[in-house]
């Protein structure tokens, strides 16, 4: 009972966090709004595992299998942080690089400069929402910005953009 109830939280939270409706979320999940209700409220009696991964998916959420008694260590030396790797996703049809600072303060502001604007586009047209939230929990632990606020910051510049990707 404490994972369904762990997982209608994340789902809610997220949901809310980037700013979409139940009704949104059960379209891109392609499950039915009263899906949704149910999973956000812990009601749901049984949902199958490839439902459950459509919806955590659409909002770029995902399950993991931890063992019981995981070791502590240190963090990979291999360790890329979330900025990087969407600034250099951003960056892949450029001959200008943006770097994670620009993109950090980019997302921070809700507004792109002249010279990034394609950059931007491509970031929130094409890369994985997982990324995306990735960055969005990064900015919120560096910057302590609210992480609804940069989700709204990121729907602000797709709208500017016109990106028709349906999470916006």
């Amino acid at each position: 009972m404490f994972a369904a109830h762990e997982l209608s939280q994340s789902v809610r939270t997220r949901r809310k966090e980037i700013g979409i409706s139940q009704a949104a979320l059960a379209k891109l999940a392609g499950v039915s709004r009263s899906t949704i209700v149910q999973l956000e409220n812990a009601t749901l009696k049984d949902l199958s595992f490839s439902r459950t991964a459509a919806v955590l998916n659409a909002i770029g959420l995902n399950l993991e299998i931890w063992q019981p008694h995981p070791r502590v260590g240190p963090r990979s030396s291999e360790y890329t942080p979330p900025l990087v790797i969407a600034a250099r996703t951003a960056s892949t049809s450029y001959r200008t690089v943006i770097n994670s600072e620009v993109l950090s303060s980019v997302l921070y502001a809700g507004v792109a400069p002249e010279d990034f604007q394609a950059h931007v586009h491509t970031l929130l047209d094409e890369a994985p929402l997982a990324l995306l939230a990735r960055v969005v929990e990064q900015m919120h632990v560096e910057t302590g910005m609210p992480r609804d606020q940069v989700w709204s910051n990121m729907r602000r510049l797709a709208t500017k953009a016109k990106i028709r990707r349906a999470i916006w």
